[in-house]
């Protein structure tokens, strides 16, 4: 069975960083694309940033673009992503996906809120 474990949120202030984990088990890693999503209260889930399968090329929103980093480490089976310069509209609710064609899993979310 796959598990996605996500980690990290928190409360941080406006230009701050977080960096977000996703730890997974239960799927054969190397043939899953990882990514990143959120929802933000009254808003419809939206796609933030995405990691393919090794050599892992990356896409994200616009929104997030020069701010957000996604990443994989392989040996642990983990995907991050490093955010910085944090603003508020980055609130929300940030959850990891594996896929793997039409299969998919998504872990259980993490809050970050981005205030002063």
């Amino acid at each position: 069975q796959v598990q996605l474990v996500e980690s990290g949120g928190g409360l941080v202030q406006p230009g701050g960083s977080l960096r977000l984990s996703c730890a997974a088990s239960g799927l054969t890693w190397n043939i899953y694309v990882l990514s990143w999503s959120r929802q933000a209260p009254g808003k419809e889930r939206e796609l933030v940033a995405s990691v393919g399968i090794p050599p892992g090329a990356t896409d994200y929103a616009d929104s997030v673009k020069g701010r957000f980093s996604i990443s994989r480490d392989n040996a642990k089976n983990t995907v991050y992503m490093q955010m910085n310069s944090l603003k508020p509209e980055d609130t929300a609710v940030y959850y990891c996906k594996g896929s793997r064609g039409s299969e998919s899993a998504w872990g259980q979310g993490t809050q970050v809120i981005v205030s002063a």
